[in-house]
């Protein structure tokens, strides 16, 4: 007689994990860091307020902080009025001075909110960059915090959140939807690649142009579609020339893609999401710059960095490719075969993208980046490009959440007298020829550069800006200068894979389309990434810092 089969419940099986490995925990939840940003949280709390912190926020008319109100002189004094309207007031009718009256804080406990905010962006960039809570929970967290802390009151943080940078990135990552469903991206990429016949083509046409498609369209979007392509390029040319594999053209093709694609970002504002950022920090500090000035200070030096990509790919690769030619015409050729006519939802996806960069260079007065991109996005809705189906599936919006709380951060950071008192501090310590001019420019150009490999190029623009912005006047810096370098500096994520979303789409997709091998490793991001982030950052100091910047206005 048979026996009847054992049932397991697997579901009731658990994986035994060391403790360390508790700790460590994975993306979305990791107790280590947690701990971490609570201890250090409550040592903001409890610790001693520095001396420096107390006289910033007592001094009168303290220079780079433009937030007074209320013919207020000191930033004890615009705290309290913005916080405390009514005791203000009745103490300003009777003469006296805010630190000596009950019902308002003491300037002891303006510099303990400088201090707090100062915690409280550690954290989020500690947790943003470590992945120790997903997104959206750090973004709810940030609130929660500026709120029971006292920084601003629910209304003012709602306001701090949304701003027309977070319509304007909102509504880019909804038009890349758009781009994407109607087709647009993969026509433009097959374009790119149409005339390309060789291995000099790829390095010193190929990259540059998709470098400056970059610098409008997503460069996520494009990497991802293009990725699949060069696959079949990749195999096409191994077969033509007889050969199994090769591990350098493999090498020449992806990263080649990645790095053109990170580069894209100092073009216009549009390349990312760390660029409508800064916009925002220069429109907060009374500084607004457009999309037509972004693109004269940043636009030529796109093609600059992008032809250094291609050199420093094509000098690195050609000698050790075992194939004697790249030629991607003949896949290109079945790819485009594959396409429908062009037209229908894809015309009007184009005439859209066109209206909109219009749009960006001559409403901004009116309608404002973020307005404008939304008239975009409602467009693509009248037309029936897009539904709201496709919106919640295709647009990250804990992404949007995210700069939305780097806002917020920032207005935390300038009210409360933190972020200048760091800028200040920064500033003091630095050597000499690196504390003012473009000297400093350099010094935060190189910060930029080195975490922005370490945590997305948002969070790191999101950190960096609120800090280094009042560093401009200290420095006698133009801000626009300042804020430029930091965004620029930001598209040079080159060197770990999780540095940016092209460097992991990238490792992830490229693989050995007859094996299933991957054609790259972490250290190949290393070893060719970290030398030629060295030769950006000097193109971006020889050709911009020193070069056509000396011949641009600056306010």
């Amino acid at each position: 007689m048979a026996q009847k089969p054992v049932l397991v419940d697997y579901g009731a099986l658990r994986v035994r994990r060391s403790a360390t490995e508790r700790l460590m925990g994975h993306a979305g939840h990791r107790p280590i860091a947690l701990a971490f940003a609570a201890v250090f949280l409550l040592a903001m709390v409890l610790l001693p307020v520095p001396a420096g912190l107390i006289g910033l926020v007592e001094q009168v008319n303290p220079p780079g902080y433009d937030m007074l109100e209320g013919g207020t002189e000191t930033i004890v004094d615009s705290v309290n009025f913005h916080k405390h309207p009514e005791a203000f007031n009745a103490l300003a009718q009777a003469g006296g001075v805010s630190t000596q009256r009950e019902g308002l804080d003491s300037s002891n406990d303006i510099a303990r909110l400088g201090m707090i905010m100062l915690g409280i962006l550690v954290v989020a960039a500690l947790l943003w960059g470590t992945e120790a809570l997903p997104i959206a929970g750090t973004v709810a967290l940030v609130a929660v915090l500026m709120l029971a802390f006292g920084i601003l009151s629910p209304n003012e943080l709602a306001k701090a959140f949304m701003n027309d940078a977070v319509f304007f990135i909102l509504g880019i990552l909804a038009v890349a939807v758009g781009v994407s469903k109607s087709g647009l991206d993969k026509r433009i990429g097959l374009l790119l690649l149409s005339r390309i016949k060789s291995t000099g083509a790829f390095a010193f046409i190929f990259f540059p142009v998709l470098a400056v498609c970059s610098a409008f369209l997503s460069a996520h979007a494009l990497v991802a579609l293009l990725v699949p392509v060069m696959l079949g390029v990749y195999k096409a040319t191994c077969i033509a020339n007889g050969v199994k594999s090769d591990r350098t053209l493999a090498i020449f093709l992806f990263l080649g893609i990645c790095f053109a694609a990170n580069i894209g970002g100092p073009g216009s504002p549009a390349a990312g999401a760390r660029n409508a950022i800064m916009v925002g920090y220069l429109a907060d500090a009374g500084n607004p710059i457009g999309f037509g000035q972004w693109m004269l200070y940043g636009m030529p030096l796109v093609p600059v960095l992008a032809v250094t990509v291609g050199a420093y790919m094509y000098l690195r690769c050609k000698r050790k490719l075992l194939v004697s030619n790249v030629n991607p015409s003949e896949v290109v050729k079945r790819e485009v075969a594959a396409l429908p006519r062009f037209g229908g939802n894809e015309a009007v996806m184009a005439a859209i993208l066109v209206a909109l960069v219009i749009a960006w260079m001559t409403l901004q007065d009116y309608l404002g980046m973020g307005g404008a991109t939304l008239a975009a996005v409602c467009a693509m809705f009248f037309f029936r490009i897009v539904t709201w189906d496709d919106i919640q599936g295709g647009v990250a919006f804990d992404v949007v959440g995210l700069y939305g709380a780097a806002s917020a951060i920032a207005v935390g950071l300038s009210f409360t007298g933190g972020g200048l008192w760091m800028a200040t501090e920064i500033t003091d310590r630095l050597p000499g020829p690196l504390s003012e001019g473009n000297g400093l420019v350099m010094a935060v150009s190189i910060m930029t550069g080195v975490l922005t490999n370490f945590m997305s190029d948002g969070a790191t623009v999101g950190t960096l800006g609120p800090l280094v912005l009042p560093m401009a006047e200290m420095g006698d810096v133009s801000i626009w200068k300042m804020g430029l370098m930091v965004s620029f500096a930001s598209s040079f994520a080159n060197v770990l894979v999780v540095g940016t979303p092209n460097n992991a789409i990238v490792f992830a997709m490229a693989k050995d389309p007859d094996t299933g091998k991957r054609l790259l490793s972490v250290f190949d991001f290393i070893k060719y990434g970290l030398p030629l982030t060295i030769f950006l950052m000097l193109v971006l100091w020889g050709w911009a810092l020193f070069g056509y910047w000396n011949f641009l206005p600056w306010p």
